[in-house]
């Protein structure tokens, strides 16, 4: 699908028609750079490769600064395809893309990477609700997951039982969000709703 590459810069409500005052999540979108176009002829598909953000070329590795180098580019912090752009014909390398791509009421798929919460236990985690109140001497199984499995068959953990683990710093997307408002100028979109990640970091829109 068609898309840009982001990132979310934070959270503030706006006002809607109706006077609602709705939560929304500002992402600023772009400008994207096109660093080279799929053709189905040379590549057996159809794709634009959208460059986003900046890098210092000393922490570039020996085949990206060879990249950028032979585009005559500035280094970039992500690079990313995207399939169908209906305009593929009219798009050129070095052109940039930015928020004009959307439409105020569309509504796009966001993904990102979610906030990591470290090692927790299950009931942050999964949402358990804890053994039960601290009687017949219980006093230390309050956020206890209780058994785990039983003994005499199958003897063993099954496979994707709930426990306690890493949480979080998953790649995460959500559907359906929004678009509420748009600043072409300053390449802002402000969707309806949360978006997975942290202020600043990447986060990907499709349409």
């Amino acid at each position: 699908m068609p898309g840009l590459l982001g990132k979310k810069i934070g959270m503030t409500s706006l006002f809607n028609q109706d006077g609602n005052l709705l939560p929304v999540t500002i992402l600023e979108v772009g400008p994207c750079k096109i660093f080279s176009k799929k053709t189905k002829d040379k590549d057996g598909y159809e794709a634009v490769q959208l460059g986003f953000g900046v890098k210092r070329s000393k922490k570039l590795n020996r085949g990206r600064k060879v990249f950028f180098e032979k585009l005559n580019s500035e280094p970039v912090k992500v690079l990313k395809e995207f399939k169908n752009f209906s305009n593929l014909d009219e798009l050129n390398i070095g052109q940039e893309i930015g928020a004009s791509l959307f439409t105020e009421g569309e509504k796009v798929t966001i993904t990102g990477i979610s906030k990591g919460k470290g090692f927790q236990g299950v009931m942050k985690r999964h949402g358990f609700g804890g053994v039960g109140g601290t009687t017949h001497g219980q006093s230390d199984r309050l956020r206890a997951p209780g058994s785990i499995g039983q003994s005499s068959y199958p003897s063993r953990v099954l496979k994707g039982t709930r426990m306690a683990g890493r949480m979080g710093n998953d790649k995460t997307s959500i559907k359906g969000l929004k678009i509420v408002k748009i600043n072409a100028e300053e390449n802002l979109i402000y969707v309806k709703g949360s978006v997975p990640g942290s202020i600043n970091s990447i986060i990907e829109i499709n349409k």
